[in-house]
């Protein structure tokens, strides 16, 4: 390892070198990026990230000067996955700097894919209101390249954690929005019922009991099949036992559901917050008795 790092050392002055010496304008650029390339390398074999990723902000920085934007920003990029290992704030301003690039030469694929890696940088260091802002880029440029899976799954993403914080009318659009896409693909249709629950729970965390229930009403003439399935029993339960502010009735239906297809922990979490405010509620009326 020490002698990788000794050998990325090596070529990094040599490119400095380069650079500070006389030669071809554009000569001198294209040796200097050859040899921080090669120093990157070395520095990578040792896994000595920190260095890599400076090594590959002057490569970046080379191609620049060439005006090479397309290999200006996959150094950028190079820089940024390298930094991902030990710098999370580095990795998220080379990705920026890379995205920009890729902007500027109409490379919105590679841009919207880059997007999606800083929301996710955000995410790991959970950071969700950046990570939706990073999301909402990404979804819009896929969307613009037709990529419509991958802008849905940036999509669902968003809803996620716009319900975590709160934000229950921003995921129930987007909910509804991906179920009715999704009834006109036949690959996509069985998730519908998914997508519809999700939107049940956010609606059913904004308590307000008319709006669940016209909700309920405008899913099923969405997809008429959706009456009939346990995903739409369990939000009719649960939408009763909010109307009739009845805890244990509350828990029953989700126990009920539960015991058939487990509840992951992002629907859990808000079922728990509806449960709190209802036992919150239960205890403001005992006191007033």
């Amino acid at each position: 390892m020490g002698d990788q790092i000794a050998r990325g050392e090596d070529f990094e002055k040599k490119a400095e070198k380069k650079l500070s010496g006389w030669g071809l304008f554009g000569s001198k650029y294209e040796d200097a990026a050859d040899l921080f390339d090669k120093a990157a390398n070395a520095f990578k074999l040792a896994k000595s990230w920190d260095q890599a990723g400076a090594v590959y902000v002057k490569l970046a920085n080379c191609h620049l000067k060439l005006d090479s934007k397309h290999e200006a920003a996959n150094a950028y990029a190079d820089a940024a996955h390298c930094y991902k290992k030990s710098n999370i704030k580095e990795s998220i301003s080379c990705l920026e700097q890379s995205v920009n690039l890729f902007l500027d030469i109409g490379r919105l694929n590679m841009s919207a894919r880059y997007y999606k890696e800083i929301a996710e940088l955000y995410e790991q260091e959970q950071n969700l209101e950046q990570a939706i802002v990073y999301y909402e880029r990404a979804a819009d440029l896929f969307q613009s390249e037709d990529v419509t899976t991958s802008a849905n799954q940036c999509k669902q993403k968003i809803a996620q954690f716009a319900a975590q914080l709160e934000q229950y009318q921003k995921s129930i659009e987007i909910y509804e929005e991906i179920a009715r896409q999704s009834l006109n693909n036949n690959l996509l249709k069985y998730g519908v019922k998914g997508h519809l629950l999700n939107a049940g729970i956010c609606q059913i965390c904004k308590g307000d009991v008319v709006a669940i229930n016209n909700a309920l009403e405008k899913y099923q003439e969405l997809d008429p099949t959706f009456s009939g399935t346990r995903e739409y029993k369990l939000l009719t339960d649960l939408a009763a036992a909010v109307d009739e502010e009845d805890i244990a009735k509350f828990t029953a239906a989700v126990k009920e559901f539960d015991s058939m297809t487990q509840l992951d922990a992002w629907k859990t979490t808000l079922l728990l917050r509806v449960k709190e405010a209802l036992k919150a509620k239960e205890m403001e009326e005992d006191d007033l008795t």
